[in-house]
């Protein structure tokens, strides 16, 4: 059976010692965040985590969401209402949102600490209130005064739950191709018809109602994504005044049989003249959009990480328990009639992996999330516009990474099973399972390396790597001196020259064949997301070495850094051949070259 344990030992190193979020809160206004708030804020939630979610794990999976087709009501798997209640009565839903909505105004880090434990624990019961969080900045950035008055309270106290609704059947990234339209009405209102695919959470029991966040177009829109606005669409009609009213015009039609999150309800929309509210200004709803889509991409990447930690204690939980031949050096545990699969150097290698993927994408994910409190909170308007540049440039790396891995280290975790992890009873063949889709919803793999080497690279003349590179380079002086840190500090300054100078070659190309980008989109997204883990390995060992943790600790985080580099960081080696390849290689074959119609 499957078990889950809050990593609070390492989140605490990372906020505090790598961090020094502390300090970083105080400096920022957040004066309430101080250690011991936030030191019980963790603590309770890994109790919830751990004692409420992560039992309804396997719940989820074995008996998923019901679909009534009569009445289009979608019921989540037993106990996922009853969490959510002590979740919404917790004040989990409001705990990084304003003051002003009801919120606790927390800082954005400890939101996506929170986020890492919730999907650790359960991630299909994770992702009913997580479109929520994206709703609520999309209203506070592009509604309007009384929009935010009517919607975002219940939608931060967690009395309401929120989506997105992109997707139609018959475009998936492309949304110039949507066909929903909206049709002006009564009183500044709008009738939305049209149907929407693959809706987290867009139907379910757990609130009384729903509101959706839904792209479409008016009569007058100009074609492609430029013709695209934003409309609040509820599943209950409400009033300017707040009112609630009778049932609007939009109904689920059906819920998708996936291979993962079995408890995630994945829904067919239909909206049927469904009545709805322009959000911003006609035409510019992608606007909108993006910000709750940028907000989803960091989470689905926690996702990610949050399934290969559990996923990880549990393999390393047999390979310590697991009896099964002997060590290739002679027998470590005599008294025993077998070793334990740990002592095995294979088994060590899938373990070190997952070790060196999660530890450092944590980092990964706990710097992105401090970079959007810097950007909002800093009083200095260049720091947080650095802040925004570097967030924006890092968010597709930590999104594809961490879910790129994710996949990686269930599958190792799987393996470490051997045939066990096969069969469901110890829950490891869930946890490849649901690490898939983490891949592909809120943009694949594909869309975030094209976003990173187009939009935030050669759109921008490299003005995110700029920056992260002098963040390098800075830690680099800091400790040229420090012996503890040579094996360390040489080798990432080389890589980051590499980095630079590959990224220049890329770009010269690009210039005069335009394929160039997309031929090494997903080569240069993955040597960008080690190069930056290899960054955070150096300095988690600098941080170590300075705490006052015990040499255990520090000995684990230096050995863990000599693995990743000395045998993860090197497949930078095969990207990098891959993306000097060029396009022609892909693009030469004809189509007909790929066999028969």
């Amino acid at each position: 059976m499957s078990t889950y344990k809050a990593p609070l030992d390492d989140l605490r190193f990372g906020l505090y010692d790598v961090l020094n979020a502390e300090a970083l809160f105080a400096r920022l206004g957040h004066a309430d965040a101080n250690r011991e708030l936030v030191d019980a804020v963790l603590d309770e939630a890994a109790r919830f985590t751990e004692t409420v979610l992560a039992p309804l794990n396997r719940v989820g999976d074995e008996l998923g969401c019901r679909y009534d087709k009569a009445t289009g009501n979608v019921t989540p798997p037993p106990g996922f209402k009853q969490a959510f209640d002590q979740f919404v009565e917790g004040g989990w839903t409001g705990l990084t949102n304003a003051p002003e909505h009801g919120g606790q105004g927390m800082p954005a880090l400890l939101g996506g600490v929170l986020t890492e434990l919730v999907d650790g624990g359960n991630l299909a019961w994770g992702n009913f209130p997580m479109l929520s969080h994206g709703a609520v900045k999309a209203l506070e950035t592009y509604g309007e005064d009384w929009q935010q008055e009517v919607f975002l309270k219940p939608l931060v106290a967690g009395t309401w739950t929120g989506t997105m609704c992109l997707t139609e059947p018959h475009c998936g990234t492309d949304l110039g191709l949507i066909k929903t339209r909206a049709e002006p009405a009564a009183d500044g209102k709008y009738a939305l018809t049209g149907t929407k695919i693959f809706i987290t959470a867009g139907e379910h029991d757990l609130v009384p109602n729903i509101v959706h966040l839904v792209l479409a177009k008016l009569p007058d829109a100009p074609p492609g994504a430029k013709g695209i606005s934003l409309f609040i669409v509820p599943k209950y009609k409400v009033a300017r005044d707040g009112t609630v009213g009778e049932r609007n015009a939009v109904r689920c039609g059906a819920i998708e049989h996936k291979m993962g999150i079995h408890g995630s309800a994945t829904c067919v929309m239909n909206f049927d003249g469904a009545e709805g509210y322009l959000v911003g200004q006609p035409h510019k709803g992608l606007q909108a959009m993006f910000v709750m889509m940028n907000s989803a991409r960091l989470g689905v990447g926690v996702q990610g990480l949050g399934l290969s930690e559990r996923a990880y204690q549990n393999a390393l939980r047999y390979a310590r328990e697991r009896l099964q031949s002997r060590a290739l050096s002679g027998p470590k545990y005599p008294d025993k009639p077998a070793d334990p699969l740990i002592v095995q150097p294979d088994v060590r290698r899938m373990l070190l992996t997952q070790k060196a993927l999660i530890e450092g994408g944590r980092l990964l994910s706990l710097h992105a999330y401090s970079l959007l409190d810097v950007a909002e909170k800093a009083q200095d308007a260049g720091e947080r516009e650095r802040a925004e540049t570097l967030v924006s440039w890092l968010t597709p790396i930590s999104k594809a990474c961490l879910t790129e891995w994710a996949i990686e280290n269930t599958y190792n975790a799987l393996q470490c099973f051997g045939g066990h992890g096969y069969i469901h009873e110890h829950g490891m063949e869930q946890y490849a399972r649901d690490a898939r889709i983490t891949t592909l919803y809120e943009g694949t793999t594909g869309i975030q390396s094209l976003d990173l080497i187009g939009r935030k690279t050669a759109a921008t003349q490299g003005a995110g790597l700029k920056l992260f590179l002098a963040e390098v380079e800075t830690f680099a002086k800091q400790h040229e001196g420090d012996a503890a840190l040579a094996e360390f500090i040489a080798p990432l300054r080389a890589k980051c020259g590499e980095w630079g100078t590959l990224t220049q070659d890329v770009l010269q190309r690009a210039a005069a064949n335009p394929e160039e980008l997309g031929a090494a989109s997903t080569d240069y997204l993955l040597y960008s997301g080690y190069v930056v883990l290899a960054y955070w390995w150096a300095r988690s060992v600098a941080a170590a070495n300075a705490s006052q943790r015990p040499q255990a600790f520090k000995d684990a985080k230096r050995d863990t850094a000599r693995f990743y580099y000395a045998r993860v960081l090197p497949r930078t080696l095969a990207h990098k051949a891959a993306i000097e390849a060029g396009a022609g290689t892909l693009m030469t074959l004809a189509d007909a070259g790929f066999g028969p119609q």
